[in-house]
């Protein structure tokens, strides 16, 4: 049975956070830009993705807590519903493609 390397996409370590893109380039999460979330979201949906517990006591810098509490609960809530989302998702692509096939069959 081959084993699945889970990739972890946020930590805590030396009591700030951190974030991760890419398998070996870990950023302060202070750094955050939209295009990274963009990426964050997709590995949540698409890959494994795993990520240290928040804990309050064990990041030092303010703006670091904020920052990783918001996202790890965001994130959980997805992690907690992603089938949910990966089928509504589909369920309005298909009603969408659907929808064009139709209105398409009707021209000829």
């Amino acid at each position: 049975m081959k084993e699945v390397n889970v990739m972890k996409h946020l930590k805590i370590e030396n009591n700030k956070g951190f974030y991760c893109i890419t398998e070996n380039e870990w950023l302060e999460i202070d750094r955050i830009n939209k295009d990274d979330l963009i990426l964050l979201i997709d590995k949540v949906i698409e890959a494994e993705f795993t990520m240290d517990e928040f804990q309050i006591e064990k990041i030092d810098n303010k703006a670091h807590q904020i920052i990783y509490r918001d996202l790890y609960q965001k994130f959980s809530e997805l992690l907690e519903n992603k089938s949910r989302f990966k089928d509504e998702s589909e369920q309005l692509y298909k009603n969408a493609f659907d929808k064009y096939c139709v209105d398409e069959d009707k021209k000829d």
